[in-house]
């Protein structure tokens, strides 16, 4: 065994041993993540469809990703909402992601220990913390960066060996990724920039026509599913850019709130949006300091390292086209420079191109020559070690910060106490099928996705009959309060009570005066009676009424006017007359003195 081939293994053993530490550390905040917002949808989605082609090539709001689809279609059907599974997986793919980013630096340039640099920021940075505890994120991104690393590490070796099997390894990892992510087709692009600088470009004609035959049928595909899918707004894309000003301010701020101070181990501080998730929040200091340290380092291996401008200038490329400009026509008009800005998810794919930029602006590709255009000063062997030591420190630092949040606990505690209540109720109950709490999924994004019957229903182990507006006779209904639990139906409004016997109720309306006006709105109205026989119930506030069944004997029935007044109206039609006693108009609302199912709220 040679020196350098024993250096080559140590290095190899260090790049595993790191690639595992950094699971072990990860999975701690992986095992306390749970699903969120639009993974509600998209596991809903694939219940109710087949694996079809309409259903895997739809574009959800500009993005194409057949796999994910199948991957939530699949998991819909083990367990649903199966948290040990979506945490196996994402380890998994955290590993194969590792692997993949560490065979792409030992190949490019060469099993040194120098790689261990680039590595160690992949392994760390708080940029891919979007694509560690967000299943969504997790299914599209990580394999991505691993089939962007694993096509360009065989694109790099067809350079050098001229063998075309390392050529169509390359495109069908291109393949793999355009499956799971939009971004994928920029994986040829990097090629070429990486063998215009730096690989042998002789020979490499037959593999340019081949990624173009894997492109040309991809963009054909996304460009016609992209103008005919329709979204949930039951409307299909429409690109159009926002004003001037949002657009530089999310160009700026992606730049420079969340690129760069995740670079160099920020945002050290963050803004959660719920319980579960944050934005990065970089004190304004250090985001500046941030952005003065990484001119720095441009400018340091600008003037020593042979083409890293076009190292950098990659990059840039790649952030504007790749990440921002898909922000333009998407969502920040809606989301705001802020918003959109400090969001680490539109940058978390980059993570893996950061990783080989800083390698191709400070360690000399294998057989390079000439890599220097001036020898590095001497220092420079001394400040790489503190350097990275505080970027790690700052890493970690941000991790453990974002892992203060109760991540996926009070979710899973809300769906968790859900399905026991469920399990509880009996078959055929009535359930009102309102919207689930913000927290898990939030209802003006996510419209019908939001309701509980969509969110909740797959988890009932019998039938349950699902109601977004209670009409007509309907015995106990039950509705899910905020922590999960089944609850009897009562009403927050106004009481019209009983008097000592019940009130006759004919062909001519019957005006009950209310305790207080009602505004414009939706309201429920239900009404108790004691009929000799069945008849139909007019019930009628302001301009709005409805018809609903009053059954024989004792009992309730329910009714939804949208209106407003001061008086509530009754009448019957089809000769039966009734007998009325109670009403109350309101909204529903689970009753604050029954018994809520489960009593106690299940705990994570």
């Amino acid at each position: 065994m040679t020196a350098r081939t024993g250096r080559g293994d140590m290095v190899l053993a260090a790049g595993l041993a790191m690639v595992a530490a950094a699971l072990v550390w990860k999975f701690e905040l992986i095992r306390r993540t749970y699903f969120r917002q639009d993974d509600f949808m998209f596991i809903a989605r694939g219940l109710e469809q087949g694996l079809t082609w309409d259903y895997l090539m739809r574009i959800d709001w500009g993005h194409l990703m057949p796999a994910p689809f199948a991957i939530h279609w699949a998991m819909g059907r083990l367990g649903v909402y199966n948290e040990v599974l979506a945490h196996a997986v994402t380890v998994c793919l955290l590993a194969a992601a590792g692997l993949a980013v560490l065979r792409l630096l030992r190949v490019l340039f060469g099993s040194r220990p120098a790689i261990l640099l680039p590595l160690g920021f992949y392994l760390l940075t708080p940029m891919t913390l979007p694509s560690t505890v967000w299943w969504a994120v997790v299914v599209e991104i990580l394999p991505f960066q691993t089939a962007l690393a694993m096509a360009l590490s065989s694109h790099v070796l067809y350079t050098r060996t001229q063998r075309f099997r390392h050529a169509l390894a390359a495109a069908g990892w291109t393949v793999v990724g355009m499956a799971f992510f939009v971004k994928a087709p920029f994986i040829p692009v990097l090629a070429l920039v990486l063998t215009l600088g730096w690989l042998n470009r002789s020979g490499t004609r037959r593999v340019w026509l081949l990624y173009a035959a894997v492109l040309v049928p991809y963009t054909v595909i996304f460009f016609r599913q992209l103008f005919t899918t329709v979204q949930l707004t039951n409307v299909t894309f429409e690109p159009a850019l926002p004003s001037a000003e949002v657009a530089a301010g999310t160009a700026w701020k992606l730049l420079t709130g969340s690129l760069v101070p995740a670079s160099l181990g920020g945002p050290w501080d963050w803004q959660p949006i719920g319980d579960d998730y944050a934005l990065g929040a970089p004190p304004a200091a250090l985001m500046w300091a941030a952005c003065a340290a990484a001119a720095v380092a441009v400018a340091l291996s600008v003037r020593h390292r042979r083409r890293a401008w076009l190292a950098w200038t990659m990059l840039l490329g790649y952030v504007l086209l790749a990440d921002v400009v898909p922000i333009w026509l998407g969502r920040a008009s809606a989301l705001g420079a802020d918003l959109a800005g400090f969001e680490l998810r539109y940058v978390s794919s980059t993570a893996a191109l950061v990783t080989v930029v800083i390698g191709l602006a400070f360690i000399p590709v294998a057989g390079e020559e000439r890599p220097w255009l001036r020898p590095p000063p001497s220092w420079s062997r001394r400040a790489w070690a503190p350097a990275a030591a505080v970027v790690a420190a700052g890493s970690v630092w941000s991790v453990t910060a974002f892992g203060a949040l109760p991540l996926g606990r009070n979710v899973e505690g809300y769906v968790e106490t859900a399905r026991v209540a469920l399990a509880r109720a009996p078959s055929g109950s009535v359930v009102l099928d309102t919207y689930v709490p913000a927290k898990v999924a939030e209802p003006i994004f996510f419209y019908q996705y939001a309701r509980v019957s969509t969110v909740l229903g797959p988890l009932a182990p019998h039938p349950v009959s699902w109601t977004e507006r209670l009409s007509g006779p309907v015995g106990a209904p039950l509705m899910f309060d905020a922590r999960g639990r089944l609850n009897l139906v009562d009403l927050d409004g106004v009481t019209v009570p009983a008097g000592a016997s019940c009130t006759p109720v004919g062909a001519g309306e019957v005006v009950f005066p209310l305790p207080e006006p009602l505004p414009g709105d939706e309201w429920t109205v239900r009404v108790a009676y004691l009929n000799g026989a069945e008849t139909t119930l007019v019930v009628r506030l302001g301009g709005s009424q409805a018809e609903v069944r009053a059954g024989r004997d004792l009992g309730v029935t329910y009714a939804t006017v949208s209106g407003a007044g001061s008086e509530l109206a009754l009448r019957t039609i089809g000769g039966a007359g009734a007998c009325v006693g109670e009403i109350k108009v309101g909204k529903p609302a689970p009753a604050e003195n029954g018994t809520p199912v489960p009593a106690r709220p299940v705990l994570p």
